[in-house]
Formats: C-alpha cells, structure tokens, sequence
C-alpha cells in the first residue's frame, strides 16, 4: 500500500482520480473505461498499471478481458482518503457523467441479457446452455435430499444409488441379479462409499424390514416387475409413515421389440392406471405425469409418479 504522500500524488492526477471514482462502483474491463472515460486504451492501462502497482487496483482475468476493482482489504487510512476524493468528485460534472455512464453500462448489460432469455423463451430445454446439463442439474438436486433412508428398488449397477448415497443417511439397492449386485457392491467399494448396501432380491418380494425407510425409489424397474402391483405393496410395506414412494417409468407404449431388447414386462403404464394402483396399495395423494419425451423414434414418454404412506 502506498504511503500517505504516494496516495496523494496518485489522486492528485484527475484521470486517475476518476478511475478510482469508477473501481470502487465494481469490476469494470479496460474497454468499458474506455466507452466510459472517452480516452484510448494505453492511456488507461498506463494508469491501471500505476494504480495496480501501488496496491489501489487488483486485476482478474475471465476469458479475454481483464476486470479491474478495488482491493476488498485496503486499510482503513487508505479508505478514508478515497472516501474523501470521492466527496470531492461528487461535485465535479466529469466525474458525474462518468458515473452515469456507468449506470448507462449496467442497464445495456442488463438489457442484452433480458433480450437473450426473450429469444429462447418457450425453448430453453431444448436449445444448447453452456454448462447446463441433466448430470449437472442432478448433482445440484441431489444436495436437497435430507437425510433419510432410501431404498433403490430394481437399482441395477446403482449409479443412481450411489449419487444419492453423497446427502441421503443410507441408501439400499436392492436387485434380483446376481451380477449387478456384484458390480454394485465393486463399484461403491471403489469410490469408498460406505452408507450403502447391495442386496439381492426381487422387488415383490423386497428382503427389508417393514416400515425401515423414508423413500423408495423404482426408476425404470416397475415395468420389469411380474405383478408390478405387488411391488407396490411391498414399497408401502417397508415405508415408514409418511415416507414417499417415487416412481420413473414409461408411459404406454406400443414398442414390442422392447421385449427382446430391454427384458420388459410391461410396455410401460397409463398414469391414471398407475395413480390406481398406488391408491390400492395404500398410498395417499397420487399423482402421475409426462416429465420427459424422446425425440428419437420410437418416441419413449418418461412418466414421474409419487405417493404418500399415511403418517398413522
């Protein structure tokens, strides 16, 4: 930091009083000053360069630009002297209009942001978002579980389970085959996850204590199930009151090859028909609806069902 002196002479330069003026507002790039300011860009960066030298300027680079602010710890000697330049500014037309100038930034920012979100309104999840995607999203989901005990329902190798199992108190994957219980349990061994278990068993008949979790999950296992209505008894079975059944499956479909190809039971359900068979299993305020659609043929719609186990 500069000396009492140092800072004086540095403030005493109008250019430089005025820059200063502009930091302590925010980050601002070269370019910006430079619309702002009226100067060309050496005489500015001459001045940062000073500025930064002497501790009044801190610099960070995102992309090609470089975004220039205040320091967040200058001491308070040092604040005080800015405070008083700045009240010394407040007066000074230049000064004045600069600082209009830069609120005239702000709002054209604001406005081509405003224009970008108007132009892809209505098709937002279906246009490319830098950074947005399904697993990104699912990750930042995952934070919201509390901490409960979950039950995987059909979890295959447990990729799921095993996203959940980061928040969630402990998760049980359950699986009527032998080798995805195998994978399962080598695959949480190798990224040390130690509040989760593999067991082997059939989703109507689901080797778990009655009433022993808070949510049971089936996503994309109800439509393998023989009697997918017993499964959802079973689900009731080990809820405790007020847990939460979740269901991710396929809405009706007339895909018969899926058969062959994916081992399916059923080709998927009717979300009225499913609230149905929920109700009968004891679950309380179904719902059941289209989340999601492929675009690829043969056009597979996701359905998301939920219920809810009875408190009493």
């Amino acid at each position: 930091m500069p000396d009492p002196w140092d800072l004086l002479r540095l403030l005493s330069d109008p250019t430089r009083a005025r820059i200063l003026l502009l930091l302590g507002k925010g980050e601002v790039t070269v370019g910006e000053l430079q619309e702002i300011l009226g100067m060309k860009q050496a005489r500015i960066s001459t001045h940062l360069s000073l500025l930064r030298q002497s501790g009044l300027a801190v610099d960070r680079r995102d992309g090609k630009h470089m975004h220039y602010a205040l320091p967040a710890d200058l001491p308070p000697a040092v604040r005080e002297v800015l405070a008083a330049a700045t009240r010394a500014l407040s007066v000074d037309p230049q000064a004045q209009s600069d600082l209009r100038a830069l609120r005239r930034l702000g709002e054209k920012r604001r406005r081509q942001t405003e224009a970008h979100f108007d132009l892809v309104a209505g098709r937002l999840g279906r246009s490319h978002c830098p950074g947005r995607s399904w697993e990104a999203v699912g990750q930042m989901l995952f934070l919201l579980v509390p901490k409960v005990r979950i039950a995987d329902l059909g979890a295959g190798e447990g990729a799921l389970s095993q996203l959940l199992a980061r928040q969630a108190e402990f998760v049980h994957c359950v699986d009527n085959s032998p080798k995805m219980v195998q994978v399962g349990r080598a695959l949480a061994r190798k990224q040390g996850i130690r509040n989760l278990d593999y067991v082997l068993g059939d989703i109507e008949k689901i080797p778990l204590k009655d009433k022993s979790v808070d949510i049971a999950l089936l996503s994309q296992a109800l439509h393998h199930a023989e009697n997918p209505r017993q499964a959802l008894a079973e689900a009731h079975r080990i809820l405790r009151p007020g847990g939460r059944i979740i269901i991710l499956d396929l809405k009706a479909h007339t895909f018969e090859r899926a058969r062959q190809l994916y081992a399916d039971r059923w080709l998927g359900f009717e979300p009225n028909a499913l609230c149905d068979w929920l109700e009968a299993a004891g679950f309380r305020d179904s719902s059941a609806r289209a989340v999601a659609k492929e675009e690829k043929a043969p056009g597979f719609i996701t359905l998301l069902a939920t219920g809810l186990k009875a408190s009493r």
